[in-house]
């Protein structure tokens, strides 16, 4: 069939709208009805070739929408079904089989690589193939094909404009808190970077009931967001170098937890020298291969954790209808964190987002 999607077709390339070929569904597989897709630096990081891309390609990867057909191997999603589209993994490496597939030793492949785990595209035109399978779905188009086991059933009564920001960067943020922190009621929480990951972390640090709540960022309007959705204090970090003196000047021994999410070096060492002794850093950045950090040795040896989490640590399938009964329940409002967009202007959206301007993009696709 025929879709409209967004094409890039050279590094660093605009995205140009285009009429593309989109192949039939498997047996394993679904057709999905795109009506929004999350945009994230993960999109943008791959359509400037951070990491190995083959061109002309088709990104988006926090994709939701309605089933229209299922494969005849489908067995847990109908036709009408609403989905959000997460993470892929094999299904049958060591962490996989313990239910830790968002460290699958395969998911670089299966999300970078632009096919099918067989190596096949799911996008043409004119008989040539359009790379895609971006995490398994490339979402920048109104129509694509998702595995069974990525698409995750969602309940129909919450917008899903709204729950496609849940597929990479919701349940990132919020599920380095909730599934592995884990904090109790009165743990002291910051959180470095407050954009989409870092304000859905702060939003499950508020669910778990932390104080204080402590946001650090360099735009005052995210600083602002950061306080209505729950934080106790903010510290917005241009030109400061005491960002670590006024954090323990709040919280006398420090933070239980903090959260990293701007993938600088120096700022992810001032998220561990907050820690008060058997507290834990949670990293949520990401950089460039060969970027390195240093640490002070004996400040770590008292029983302070350091450690990088992948996708929240979350089972998709379990996770993510959590995270929707928070939205429908008020206790996760992604909403006013999104700016909507036409997919006629996500060359726009990518331009506001680099920038800092706005904070959670959400592209709407055409039909």
């Amino acid at each position: 069939m025929q879709i409209t999607a967004a094409v890039v077709r050279e590094r660093s390339g605009p995205f140009n709208i285009e009429r593309i070929d989109l192949c039939d569904s498997r047996a394993d597989e679904v057709l999905v009805e795109v009506v929004a897709s999350g945009m994230c630096a993960t999109d943008l990081h791959g359509r400037d070739a951070y990491y190995p891309t083959q061109f002309p390609k088709v990104f988006g990867h926090e994709g939701a929408g309605i089933v229209r057909a299922i494969g005849k191997g489908v067995t847990t999603l109908k036709s009408g079904d609403h989905v959000v589209m997460s993470y892929p993994f094999c299904g049958e490496c060591p962490n996989c089989r313990t239910h830790r597939q968002s460290y699958c030793v395969d998911a670089f492949p299966l999300k970078m690589n632009g096919t099918r785990a067989d190596g096949s595209t799911l996008h043409s035109k004119d008989g040539k193939p359009v790379y895609s399978a971006f995490f398994q779905q490339s979402s920048f188009g109104n129509f694509t094909i998702a595995n069974e086991r990525y698409a995750v059933k969602v309940r129909n009564d919450a917008p899903l404009e709204h729950l496609c920001a849940l597929a990479c960067g919701g349940q990132t943020g919020a599920g380095a808190v909730l599934n592995v922190m884990k904090p109790a009621p009165g743990d002291s929480f910051a959180v470095f970077g407050v954009g989409a990951v870092g304000l859905s972390g702060l939003m499950a640090a508020k669910i778990a009931g932390c104080d204080p709540i402590i946001a650090v960022d360099v735009h005052e309007h995210r600083l602002a967001l950061a306080r209505e959705f729950g934080a106790t204090h903010t510290i917005n970090h241009s030109g400061r170098s005491d960002v670590v003196a006024e954090i323990r000047k709040l919280t006398g021994l420090g933070v239980r937890f903090s959260l990293e999410t701007s993938a600088l070096a120096p700022v992810f060492r001032e998220a561990v020298d907050v820690l008060m002794p058997a507290g834990t850093c949670v990293l949520l950045g990401s950089a460039r291969a060969g970027t390195e950090a240093t640490f002070e040795t004996p400040f770590l040896q008292n029983g302070r954790t350091v450690r990088g989490v992948i996708q929240g640590d979350s089972v998709p399938q379990e996770f993510i209808p959590r995270l929707a009964d928070y939205v429908v329940a008020g206790k996760f409002p992604v909403e006013r964190m999104i700016t909507f967009y036409d997919l006629a202007d996500i060359n726009r959206a990518a331009d506001e987002s680099s920038k800092g301007k706005t904070v959670k993009p959400v592209i709407r696709m055409p039909h």
